[in-house]
């Protein structure tokens, strides 16, 4: 379990960077929105082309697939329901608390944390593809239905979505991983190297936006906060462990992989998402850090409890 802290250890040290800089004021005051813009439109979609385009698609239809996407759906209705009918939140800070409190981080933790905890990289494979393929596309839609001025026609929103960088960057990953078409090194070298620097960038500028906050220091949001923190780091994992186990009959090796990967933290790309349209940043900067240490505990009672022969 040594490599696991070394994970987070490696996390934990970019955020810090971000937050010297941002208490030194190197970038000045709108440094972390620009690294922000940067991750948006640029880095993160060559990062999630790269990715998919190793991807297996098939993995999309293993097992492991609907157990979390309805782990996922669960939490997104529980939060969504608490959020609007008792709360009455507005639709964007919604959008992105019921996403802080389902949407994990499947990447640049749950690809270290899968080889290193469980032996081998490929089982995030299908919750990259479902969060990518299905999730992006859908909430990229809605945000932008939400920021058009006022004006719903299908054909506007559909556009700006599938323009979108980010579903864009997905979709041709796929098409290549489905597809076959072998990619020369001159093509994807410089593709891995711009991917490469995706994940240290939005975690400098997530550690940017801490600096000079408090984490649940706004008065109004820490409900929403502790909601979104508790599902994803409570909820989440049992609902799955529980659709494998008594539901799809899994076998104790995929129970445990499921209930991992449903344990994992908040995705970063939450806050990104949140910066980019610029509703919910509190909501999503506090979950992301809340369920990036607390996850920690969780994840080792998981595999304590669920490893096969263990």
């Amino acid at each position: 379990m040594i490599e696991v802290l070394t994970g987070f250890a490696v996390i934990g040290v970019a955020i810090m960077v971000g937050w010297i800089i941002g208490r030194i004021d190197l970038l000045g005051p709108t440094g972390g929105q620009v690294l922000g813009r940067i991750t948006f439109f640029v880095l993160s979609p060559f990062l999630l082309f790269v990715v998919l385009a190793r991807a297996d698609v098939a993995t999309l239809f293993s097992a492991l697939l609907p157990v979390s996407a309805l782990a996922a759906v669960s939490v997104f209705a529980i939060f969504a329901a608490v959020s609007r009918l008792v709360w009455r939140r507005p639709a964007g800070e919604i959008l992105i608390g019921l996403l802080s409190a389902g949407q994990v981080n499947s990447n640049n933790i749950g690809i270290p944390l899968s080889l290193y905890v469980l032996g081998s990289a490929a089982y995030p494979a299908p919750v990259i593809l479902f969060q990518l393929l299905v999730l992006t596309p859908v909430v990229m839609a809605i945000f932008e239905a939400l920021t058009t001025d006022g004006r719903r026609r299908p054909w506007p929103i559909l556009r700006r979505t599938i323009t979108n960088p980010i579903v864009v960057g997905s979709l041709l990953g796929t098409i290549v991983s489905a597809t076959g078409i072998p990619l020369p090194q001159i093509v994807i070298a410089p593709m891995e190297l711009i991917a490469g620097a995706a994940v240290p960038v939005l975690l400098i500028s997530y550690g940017i936006s801490l600096h000079g906050q408090r984490v649940l220091g706004t008065p109004g949001r820490r409900r929403d906060i502790l909601l979104a923190a508790g599902l994803k780091l409570l909820l989440m994992p049992v609902v799955a462990w529980v659709l494998a186990q008594f539901v799809f009959g899994l076998s104790p090796a995929e129970v445990l992989v499921v209930t991992v990967l449903a344990a994992l933290p908040t995705a970063q790309n939450v806050f990104n998402y949140a910066q980019r349209y610029a509703t919910g940043q509190t909501i999503a900067r506090d979950t992301v850090f809340v369920t990036t240490i607390g996850c920690v505990p969780v994840l080792f009672v998981v595999v304590l409890l669920l490893r096969p022969g263990g």
